[in-house]
């Protein structure tokens, strides 16, 4: 490494089946999913915090390149050969830059953003998402210095309260589920909004891994009830045809929390993909 620091967190069995966990905007690794199933599976869910995020200390040229740099060398550190990984909202691209690495065995994105910058999707987005992804393009550094002078942890928690649907909302103002949403974001913002701001200008960019490059299969999950315009605009359609092994699902009576609404078909699909490797 080059000096940084690199933190994250783990459950479940140290031998257990692993699965990688890129988390949603301005999360930390204290703040997983699916505690139950990853016992009742016999998995091992590690979350590495983004650079600039929680315990891992910044990095001023991070990239979604960089930051697959940066999960590989944990994974050889712990002896980890191929893990599958989820990637929940904005963590959809990072997850997508590690498997463009060659470093997992299966995909599954949850709730993930699209790449919004990708022509074809952009015609879907909203107007107000479209402006942003037009203002980075535009200039990514005046984008992040304005960006970063107007948004605290508070104000992130507030803006996905209020882009959540009513049953989305109904599990997050849930007071413990509540308690440990906003204790990871003040965790994210703890060293300055820098970490975060840099991952929603890499997040609303044209990827540094194409969908159509992945061999390893990808599942995406999305609820039909999601109201979020910073997810994917179609719901996955546009992003699932892109991927050579894709499977969508698109339930209907999910929201956008469905990472912790239906974490153990998540799970067991993937747990299912790592071990059959074995």
């Amino acid at each position: 490494m080059d000096g940084r620091r690199l933190g994250w967190s783990e459950w479940g069995d140290a031998h257990g089946a692993p699965v990688l966990f890129c988390t949603g905007a301005g999360m930390t690794s204290s703040f997983g999913f699916g505690a139950d199933a990853i016992r009742e599976l016999g998995a091992r869910l590690i979350c590495i915090d983004r650079p600039g995020l929680g315990g891992s200390t910044p990095d001023p040229d991070k990239s979604l390149v960089s930051y697959a740099r940066d999960v590989t060398a944990v994974l050889r550190s712990e002896g980890i050969v191929r893990p599958a990984v989820v990637g929940f909202s904005q963590g959809a691209p990072f997850a997508v830059a590690v498997a463009g690495v060659n470093a997992v065995s299966a995909v599954a994105l949850v709730a993930g953003q699209d790449e919004l910058a990708y022509p074809p999707t952009k015609r879907l987005l909203h107007p107000d998402v479209a402006g942003l992804v037009a203002a980075i393009e535009a200039d990514r550094e005046g984008f992040e210095a304005s960006f970063a002078s107007r948004v605290d942890a508070e104000g992130l928690w507030s803006l996905i309260i209020g882009m959540s649907a009513p049953e989305d909302r109904a599990l997050y103002n849930e007071p413990a589920f509540a308690a440990a949403y906003r204790r990871s974001l003040a965790e994210g913002f703890a060293q300055g909004p820098a970490g975060y701001v840099r991952d929603l200008t890499l997040a609303m960019s044209r990827w540094s891994t194409q969908p159509e490059a992945l061999a390893v299969p990808v599942s995406l999950w999305y609820g039909k009830r999601d109201t979020s315009p910073v997810h994917s605009p179609d719901l996955g359609a546009t992003l699932s045809s892109r991927f050579p092994h894709a499977s969508l699902h698109v339930l209907p009576d999910e929201g956008g929390s469905l990472l912790w609404t239906r974490s153990r078909d998540i799970l067991r699909e993937l747990v299912g993909r790592v071990t059959a490797r074995y």
